[in-house]
């Protein structure tokens, strides 16, 4: 295949962006699309490019005084009667335009056509975001070649419509299990019925209150609630067993340890098994380049509802935002799409940030 990915392509973010989106990238399918955005990057002078299995990775060495991170997963979700693109009006449809390759094409973008920053920069365009962590990769750089996440900060081009989304929330999924006996259901006084019993359960889910909590000027608003159900034996039974699955969101001034006693708290007396968990991440707000960004910006930063690779970067002491023209609303949706102005103004943004002042 040709490379889509020409100089007038890359030297317009508008135009990348649509050129991305029509290269199909469902998760773990990335390798069409990482093998044109490696030839574009091994062909830019000023960077040093690196690849490990379909993650992309370039950096400056221009012996700055700070590095700082962009970053943008390739993959999409699967699609959905949404490929290729299509334009109408100001808006650009497709899958993948919110979430994220119009992220992605802001940090290619610079990658190629800012020879100069003001901070040394290290870009990657990595895989398998939208899928189990094993796959994700950032955490498969992270373990193979740590040294190249090391930095002062990071961006990452998540859908914020614009904004800076600080943080993100923590997230926990558990089990809860109700248990009962089995009989006949024509004789169902003489069985308990684990199911009717998951009704304690779902009450307090409804009856739940979730905090919100306010953390270096942003609010993160909390949320536990039941997100699959599973319980019976047979048409003819009453069963013994129910399991309801919860998932938590969380500020990120709880851990996954704090989170965990707090969800063992609100279903007492009911079994609960953690499944999956990961930690959040404080806004990190007070780093230079942080504040410098803000500036760029101009507006004020909100709470990441929703748990982003920034808490990766939190975890490795490194403070990190959420910055992308996509809106977060639209993530997944069958017509997702991104507005044209919004990738106009946040490469704006992005290239008065880094350039270099005179």
């Amino acid at each position: 295949m040709e490379n889509p990915l020409t100089p007038e392509v890359l030297a317009d973010p508008v135009a990348l962006t649509r050129a991305l989106v029509d290269i199909e990238s469902v998760s773990l399918n990335e390798k069409a699309l990482a093998d044109c955005v490696e030839e574009v990057l091994r062909g830019v002078p000023h960077l040093t490019t690196h690849r490990h299995g379909n993650t992309v990775m370039a950096r400056t060495d221009l012996g700055r005084s700070q590095r700082i991170v962009l970053a943008g997963h390739l993959d999409t979700v699967p699609l959905n009667n949404n490929f290729p693109s299509t334009m109408r009006g100001d808006l650009m449809y497709g899958c993948g335009t919110s979430d994220m390759k119009s992220g992605v094409a802001y940090a290619l973008h610079l990658a190629v056509t800012l020879p100069d920053p003001r901070y040394d920069v290290t870009y990657f365009f990595y895989e398998a975001e939208e899928i189990e962590s094993e796959f994700n990769g950032l955490n498969l750089v992270a373990q193979a070649y740590p040294q190249w996440l090391e930095a002062d900060f990071a961006v990452l081009l998540e859908p914020t419509y614009g904004i800076v989304e600080a943080g993100c929330q923590g997230t926990m999924r558990a089990i809860v299990g109700t248990t009962g006996e089995r009989a006949h259901a024509a004789r169902s006084w003489r069985g308990v019925n684990a199911i009717h019993a998951a009704g304690e359960v779902l009450r307090r889910l409804e009856t739940y209150e979730a905090r919100r909590v306010t953390i270096e000027g942003c609010e993160f608003r909390e949320g536990m609630n039941a997100v699959r159900i599973n319980g019976g034996v047979a048409g003819n039974v009453i069963p013994d067993r129910c399991e309801i699955e919860v998932n938590y969101r969380y500020a990120p001034d709880r851990d996954p340890a704090a989170a965990e006693v707090h969800l063992r708290e609100v279903f007492a007396g009911f079994e609960v098994a953690v499944t999956d968990a990961a930690a959040g991440a404080a806004p990190g707000l007070e780093a230079a380049p942080a504040k410098e960004f803000l500036a760029a910006v101009g507006a004020a930063p909100i709470g990441k509802l929703g748990w982003t690779d920034v808490a990766r970067f939190a975890a490795m002491g490194i403070p990190a935002l959420n910055f992308g023209p996509g809106d977060p609303n639209l993530a997944h949706h069958k017509d997702e799409h991104v507005e044209i102005s919004k990738i106009r103004d946040g490469a704006a943004t992005l290239h008065r940030w880094l350039a270099p002042t005179a």
